[in-house]
């Protein structure tokens, strides 16, 4: 039972020795003509570093020509980069010519960019169709346009560069821009090229990580006709304001109205007034000798022949007319 145990604990060291000391792993580095020590492997697994991932990215990137050490993944490990992106980054640029250097791979990795796309991108440029652009030129009409951006990484400009959306923003400004400084839309229609070249002239990719190469008008569509919605919305507050206006001064015509017929109440009530005191002067007029009887009936005799003629001239209504004929 003793030599059953003893043989267990052996077997145990064996494969804790093996995982610690990965030996296999280490001939396989020699044979590769990666030159990485024994004890190398041990630490790197006690500093948690997988060592399998490491050796492996050293024989790829040794037999692609890099010159990379192995302190140098470690780190880019540690600091929680992806270490075979960045070999296959560095390994596509020196395919294709590109200058492009391990810490500066390392950082655009850190960065939270993909190192390796962002190589692709640069070998073979990217396009970027942005949304439908609306704008009005200067006749009111309204263009709604779709461009392609046809963009290459910019590596020195990875870190710290704005990315496609910034992009987008500008091409879709200088879009707005150029339609609306075009006196109508026909000139937009018949040369949409002006678009794009005024578009492609003013640097809309500087600080950005990427540099644009061409921006193509895809589409042009004609949209509303926005000037005489404009116009025809002015009118109609126009037409608002006038009536306001005008009930303004029927308002005020109505008032004046009422305050004329009041001051004609107002006079024909003095008139009745005064009509009054005419009774009272004639008796006055009696009492003290100034007025005679004679005066009196003369008087008279002239108020009715007043009244008979004022119902002579007076045209008698319909109504009266059909009685008399009965």
């Amino acid at each position: 039972m003793y030599y059953a145990i003893y043989a267990m604990i052996i077997i145990v060291g064996f494969f804790i020795f093996l995982y610690f000391v990965p030996v296999g792993l280490w001939i396989t580095a020699q044979f590769s003509g990666v030159k990485v020590g024994l004890f190398d492997l041990v630490f790197m697994r006690i500093r948690k570093v997988p060592p399998s991932l490491i050796v492996n990215s050293l024989i790829t990137a040794t037999k692609a020509g890099l010159d990379v050490t192995s302190s140098e993944l470690e780190t880019h490990y540690l600091a929680g980069g992806h270490v075979p992106s960045v070999i296959k980054a560095l390994i596509s640029a020196d395919k294709a010519n590109i200058a492009l250097e391990f810490n500066q791979a390392a950082a655009i990795d850190l960065a939270g960019r993909d190192v390796f796309e962002a190589v692709q991108i640069s070998v073979n440029p990217k396009v970027i169709t942005t949304p439908r652009v609306a704008a009005v030129a200067s006749d009111g009409i309204q263009l709604i346009a779709v461009a392609r951006v046809t963009v290459r990484a910019n590596l020195t400009q990875l870190v710290g560069g704005a990315g496609e959306d910034t992009i987008l923003a500008r091409v879709g400004e200088g879009i707005v821009t150029s339609i609306g400084s075009a006196v109508t839309h026909k000139d937009v229609l018949e040369n949409p090229d002006k678009i794009s070249k005024l578009v492609l002239s003013r640097g809309l990719d500087a600080g950005t990580a990427f540099e644009i190469l061409s921006i193509d008008i895809a589409d042009v569509d004609v949209g509303k006709n926005i000037g005489a919605d404009l116009q025809t919305d002015q009118a109609a507050a126009d037409l608002k304001v006038a009536e306001a206006k005008a009930e303004e001064r029927r308002a005020m015509a109505v008032a004046v109205e009422q305050e004329m017929k009041a001051k004609a109440q107002e006079a024909r009530a003095k008139v009745i007034e005064a009509e009054a005191e005419i009774p009272k002067a004639m008796a006055e007029a009696f009492r003290d000798g100034n007025l005679g009887i004679m005066d009196y009936y003369k008087m008279d005799n002239i108020k009715a022949d007043t009244e008979m003629r004022e119902s002579i001239a007076k045209p008698k209504s319909s109504g009266t007319k059909k009685k008399d004929d009965r």
